[in-house]
C-alpha cells in the first residue's frame, strides 16, 4: 500500500504545483490530472495503514488529494471530515517528524485549530535552520501559505462600513 500512497501524494503534488515552473497549463492535461488524483483518492479512501506512520501517510495523501482536486461526487466534504477524524486520532501516535508537520499543516488548513499550527511550529523550530532538506523547506512554506491565506477561495470584503 505504501506505493499506492506515494503515488497518490505524488499525483496530488503534481496537480498542486502544475504550471509553477512557468510551463503552460493545458486544459486537457489539467482535467485528466484532476480526475486521476480524485479517482486515486477514492480508491485509497477505504484503506487503513498497518501502523500509525502508514495511517498518517495515507491520511496526508488523502487530504492533499482532496484539497488539490476540483471534482466532487457530492460526498467530498464527508470524505474530508472522515479523513480528518482519522488523522486527528493518529497524530498523537506518531513521533515529531516531517510527516507529522505535513499532516498537522493539512489538518490545520481544514479546521484552523491554532493548536495544530502551534504543534507544527514547535517541530519546525526543533529543526533549526542549518541544512534543512527540500522537503522540510516545502513543509514550512506550506504552513506559512495556509496561515497567511486561510480562505483561498473566499473573496474577503475589506470595506469599512
Amino acid at each position: 500500500m505504501s506505493d499506492q500512497v506515494s503515488s497518490l501524494f505524488s499525483l496530488a503534488h503534481s496537480l498542486l504545483t502544475l504550471g509553477q515552473d512557468g510551463s503552460p497549463i493545458y486544459v486537457d492535461s489539467f482535467t485528466r490530472l484532476n480526475r486521476d488524483v480524485y479517482e486515486s483518492a477514492l480508491n485509497s479512501y477505504g484503506k487503513h495503514g498497518s501502523n500509525p506512520e502508514a495511517e498518517a501517510e495515507l491520511c496526508l495523501g488523502l487530504l492533499v488529494a482532496f484539497n488539490a482536486t476540483m471534482y466532487d461526487n457530492g460526498h467530498k466534504q464527508e470524505y474530508i471530515q472522515k479523513v480528518l477524524e482519522r488523522a486527528l486520532n493518529v497524530l498523537p501516535l506518531i513521533p515529531a517528524s516531517l510527516l507529522k508537520v505535513r499532516l498537522l499543516t493539512y489538518c490545520y488548513g481544514e479546521v484552523y485549530a491554532e493548536e495544530l499550527a502551534k504543534e507544527a511550529h514547535a517541530i519546525i523550530d526543533s529543526w533549526g535552520t542549518f541544512r534543512l532538506t527540500t522537503e522540510q523547506e516545502e513543509a514550512m512554506e506550506e504552513l506559512k501559505n495556509i496561515e497567511e491565506n486561510p480562505y483561498p477561495w473566499e473573496k474577503i470584503d475589506n470595506e469599512v462600513e
